[in-house]
């Protein structure tokens, strides 16, 4: 019998996605769901907008609610949360490392590092080395760095994220189960539940 399934689109310069990425992987394995990471930037569909920064950058009473709310949620998950400076962080170099390391056994860990090193320690995820490090704790080969500057992966990273608009997302994490979108941290639960009654 097939295992429902559900696409996680996240941007690492989100902070609930980090949230989410850190305990999405058990949660999924308990409800029997499988879960393909979809790394996208959130640069483009705010620009659509108007936007050229983050909304909780923009709206300032947003912001602080939600860095407090961040700080609560994480306590309840036993997450430290650090706020990288600036914020919010380019995630465009991670996200390109992460579509070839996802294809890797350990790519999902790979991406849980880049998290925990931007709002569990306050690293630089523009800065290779921080790159570096996140590979190399997950055990991946340095060589992704290099490969994820190729042309053809640029390009399916452009694709991920105009596919995220075209499925009408517009912010992270995001969680797509057939033709519903689950938008939030705190919708992760009802995704799950909605992909096994469903998917």
């Amino acid at each position: 019998m097939t295992r429902p399934r559900m696409d996680f689109y996240f941007e690492f310069a989100s902070t609930y996605s980090y949230l989410s990425a850190l305990r999405l992987p058990s949660l999924a394995e308990a409800a029997g769901v499988d879960v393909r990471w979809r790394p996208f930037l959130l640069g483009p569909i705010f620009a659509v907008q108007g936007w050229n920064t983050s909304p909780f950058n923009i709206y300032a009473a947003k912001g602080r609610y939600m860095w407090r709310d961040v700080e609560r949620r994480a306590a309840r998950y036993g997450l430290d949360v650090i706020r990288p400076d600036p914020f919010p962080q380019n995630g465009l170099l991670a996200a390109r490392v992460a579509q070839l390391a996802l294809a890797q056994p350990r790519g999902i860990e790979f991406c849980q590092n880049v998290f925990l090193a931007e709002f569990g320690a306050g690293q630089d995820i523009s800065d290779p080395d921080t790159i570096k490090a996140c590979l190399a704790s997950a055990g991946l080969p340095m060589t992704l760095l290099a490969d994820a500057q190729n042309d053809t992966n640029k390009h399916a990273l452009r694709t991920t994220t105009d596919t995220a608009a075209r499925l009408g997302i517009f912010g992270a994490p995001s969680f797509i189960v057939g033709d519903e979108l689950f938008w939030g941290d705190d919708r992760m639960h009802d995704a799950l539940d909605w992909a096994t009654r469903h998917g």
